[in-house]
This record gives structure tokens, sequence and C-alpha cells, in this order.
């Protein structure tokens, strides 16, 4: 009776209030929302506090996908499983225990969605596995968004051409300077885009800074959000060859990799013994090797090794074997 009642008042709600009602439950939020079903946050927002003034049929279709998704089963506690009374949770967490949402996560997807709304610079630094590429690919699959990652044989000519390929420009011919007048136009009439330019550290050294001046006189011109990303060393680089650049960054962030906590939470689900979970805390917050790739490969390990060997609990010999697949 109690589940008639329940899916009777489903039906009488709006879709905007049913998705609401998911959020609240989900603990989750508008932008977590809109990068899931790919539209802009402002969109989502509008639609669900009723003032979205385009046409709602393609982001209520989105919308209808999500509510249907959670009400087939998605983030609800799972049945146990077949294998050694694991349950679906488990199962679900390791394809993708990897979009766990740490305080770097948010705070680099936040840096992304300010400079795109801002038509902003930014920086973002990292050391590499602390998961600064997985959450900007991951903001790349907003609309408007360009990725690029940068490396030592790019030239000016390349980054140009990933530019016109990445906002869907025909290639164009021409110098680098009357193609990048084209973009700069494009950028101008379409506004709102957002240039992520990955791995920047690898486009500037002493020998030569054009890449990156290349991307400076883009957004000196053009009404476009740019947010460049990198190694530590980036911050130095650009301070030390470019100084005009540095000096118009609006929004800077250094990730600090997981906490403790944040750690206990992407494991939690598991059951652990406290000697394994002492071994992932090390993995992911040790001061030389700790990085959230070493803890993410380390659990994928353990999780195949359980699921050939029927195992419920995580014990220092599953880690132990785990390592033995892996180059520390």
């Amino acid at each position: 009776m109690g589940a008639i009642a329940a899916n009777t008042y489903m039906v009488g709600m709006t879709l905007a209030e049913r998705v609401c009602g998911i959020l609240r439950e989900k603990k989750m939020t508008k932008q977590e929302l809109a990068l899931r079903i790919q539209y802009s946050r402002s969109a989502v927002s509008q639609y669900l506090g009723g003032k979205y003034n385009s046409d709602p049929a393609e982001l209520e279709a989105a919308l209808m996908g999500f509510v249907e998704e959670y009400e087939a089963g998605d983030g609800k506690p799972g049945a146990p499983g077949q294998a050694g009374g694991r349950s679906s949770r488990a199962l679900r967490q390791k394809a993708g225990a990897e979009y766990f949402e740490s305080q770097d996560y948010v705070q680099t997807i936040g840096v992304c969605s300010s400079c795109q709304r801002d038509a902003a610079l930014g920086i973002i630094v990292a050391k590499s596995g602390f998961g600064k590429t997985h959450a900007l690919k991951k903001y790349a699959t907003m609309p408007r968004v360009a990725y690029i990652e940068g490396n030592e044989t790019m030239n000016c000519k390349d980054i140009v051409r990933r530019l016109e390929n990445r906002i869907g420009m025909a290639r164009s011919y021409g110098s680098i300077d009357e193609r990048m007048e084209r973009i700069i136009e494009f950028f101008n009439v379409n506004r709102g885009y957002l240039i992520i330019m990955d791995e920047a550290d690898k486009l500037i050294n002493k020998y030569t800074q054009k890449k990156i001046e290349l991307l400076r006189n883009i957004t000196d011109a053009a009404d476009v959000g740019l947010v460049v990303a990198g190694e530590p060393a980036l911050e130095g680089l650009l301070k030390c060859y470019d100084a005009r650049f540095t000096n118009r960054m609006d929004f800077y962030y250094r990730l600090r990799g997981l906490t403790e906590q944040e750690v206990r939470g992407y494991l939690s689900g598991y059951d652990i013994e406290d000697a394994a979970m002492a071994e992932f805390i090390s993995r992911a917050r040790n001061t030389k090797t700790g990085c959230f790739r070493l803890l993410a490969r380390t659990l994928g390990n353990v999780l195949r090794i359980m699921e050939d060997t029927g195992q419920g609990k995580i014990t220092m010999k599953a880690v132990g074997q785990a390592s033995d697949m892996m180059l520390l």
C-alpha cells in the first residue's frame, strides 16, 4: 500500500519537482546534474526554478532520462550479488570509482565553470596522478568547451588546427595569423566558450614562448574563457616567460590531493580490514608517491582478485597480491 501511495505521489509531481527531490535524496548539486546530462548549469537551474524560456523539449528528455535511471536503481542500495556476497554497489563502484568527487575535483570544475561563465582566465596546477586531467576532461563534456592536451612536439599551427576542430570550424588555410583572426571572430560571435589547454607546461620553455603567446593573443581579442593547466612547474614558467599573461589570471587552483576522510569516503561500501585501510590511505597520501591514481589502480586490482577468489573482505594479503600486479 505504501509503494502504491508513493508512486501516486510521484505521478502527481512535475518533472522539475521530481528532479529536485532526487537531488535532495542523493545530496547532489545542480552543477553535478548539469555535468551528468551535459547541459549548462544555468539551463538546469532555470528549468528547475520555472524560469526556462527556451524550448524545453530536449532538456526535459535529458532530465527524464536522469529520473528513469534513478528509478531503475541508480543511487539506491543494491541487492546482494552472487559472488562471495558482494553487493551490486561494489561492482558499480569498481567500474566508476574514478568519478569520485573530491574537493580537488569540485574546485577544478568550479574554476572551469567560472572561467566559462565570465570569459575569464584561470590556471590549475597539480602533480601527476592527482586527477587534474580527469576533472578537466569531465568538464569538457559540457557544451561549448574546447579541450586540447599539449605536448612538446606541438607547434602553433597544431594548436590552431586543434582549436578549429574542437569548435567545429571547417579547416581553413592561410597564415596562422589569418586563421587566428577567424577563430577570434568565431568566439566573438558565438559567446560562452571555454578553451582548456591541458599540459600547458609542455608548451613553454626558455627557447620558445610563441605557443603560450598564441593563447594569450586569442584571449586578448576574443570574448572567450581560458583555463591553462599542467604540472606545478607551469606557474613558474608563466611568471618567468610571460609575466603579462600571468598577471591577467583571474582564478588559480593547486590540487592538494585526497584527505584521509576523502580516502575513506572513496572506499565506503567495502569491507576493509584496518591494516588494508591504512595501506590505502598511505598510497593516496604519502608525500613521495601517493596520489589518487595509485589508490584507484590498487583498488581496481584488489577488486579483480576478490572477484576471482570470491573473497568478501579486503585484506592486506589481497593488497599485497594486487601490488604484485603493479609497477610501483
